[in-house]
């Protein structure tokens, strides 16, 4: 792990940072600019950021990292909850002598990032959220049979694809218990305390039609609770709607993922946390007491 020092961070390092019983592999391009920290997708990995990063490019200090057992080199844990992906977040930001950052999140990196930015806002410059962390009851009994029975089907390829590092070093169960607390950590009651708490400014951009894994308008329906999220919350604005889906769009729209950094960033470092627009009186979407 590398020294914590001023010199050490304003250079390009890749390594592993421990952390608990695991290790988690890390790039951090250093330089001066802001730090923007990339968390992946559930099961994805730091390559998918690249072409965000390569958008903003040189001028930002840009920090990706594999979480437990994902990639080619993070190593396994027994120890994949949620909290421990939250604790991971700081975790690298110590070991790259970071104290303030912009935390952007794609999926169940959204997630991450936004409990991540409301626990922390004397350190979060703010948060962008790409299809992700949108408070929606999608599950239930039906659902985490079907996301087993998934999980169970996969399980018979993921051996292959471990090597290359396209699916994370983790059981069927595991990884099926990961999905599942997902789901209970979606629910209203559960997320949206964490949304409507948040006192940075936070920036969601939200996809289009179905994805892997959802039928019908499931999608559509989940995306629609973000409404209710904007009107009580006026740190939290939706950036843009754009053409691509769910699994595509840091692909197809990592144009629109950089417009939604610099948004945050044209606020004003100095105004973030401290001048930023305090939570608006419930409105028509406000939760019941």
């Amino acid at each position: 792990m590398t020294k914590n020092s001023p010199a050490a961070a304003a250079e390009h390092w890749t390594g592993m940072v421990p952390v608990d019983d695991s290790a988690l592999a890390v790039t951090d391009t250093g330089g001066s600019g802001v730090p923007v920290v990339y968390l992946n997708g559930q099961f994805a990995t730091q390559g998918y950021w690249r072409r965000v990063v390569a958008e903003l490019g040189a001028q930002w200090r840009h920090i990706t990292y594999d979480e437990r057992a994902r990639g080619r080199k993070s190593k396994r844990s027994a120890d994949y909850s949620f909290e421990a992906a939250v604790r991971d977040v700081d975790a690298v930001l110590a070991a790259r002598g970071v104290d303030r950052a912009l935390v952007v999140g794609w999926s169940y990196g959204a997630f991450v990032a936004a409990h991540w930015a409301g626990r922390n806002p004397e350190r979060a410059l703010g948060a962008v959220l790409v299809e992700g962390a949108q408070p929606h009851d999608w599950l239930d009994e039906a659902m985490e049979q079907r996301i087993r029975k998934t999980f169970r089907r996969l399980n018979l390829i993921m051996p292959l694809l471990r090597p290359t590092g396209l699916t994370p070093r983790m059981n069927a169960a595991q990884m099926a218990e990961c999905n599942i607390e997902l789901g209970r950590l979606a629910r209203e009651r559960e997320l949206g305390p964490v949304l409507d708490g948040i006192t940075v400014p936070v920036r969601y951009l939200v996809a289009s039609g179905a994805s892997l894994g959802s039928k019908g308008d499931e999608q559509e329906r989940i995306r629609a609770s973000l409404d209710a999220v904007v009107a009580r919350n006026a740190n939290i604005k939706i950036s843009a709607k754009v053409a691509s889906n769910h699994d595509a769009i840091l692909k197809k729209d990592y144009r629109a993922v950089a417009e939604a950094v610099r948004e945050i960033v044209a606020l004003g470092s100095e105004a973030v946390g401290s001048e930023a627009p305090t939570n608006q009186a419930p409105t028509n979407g406000a939760r019941p007491a």
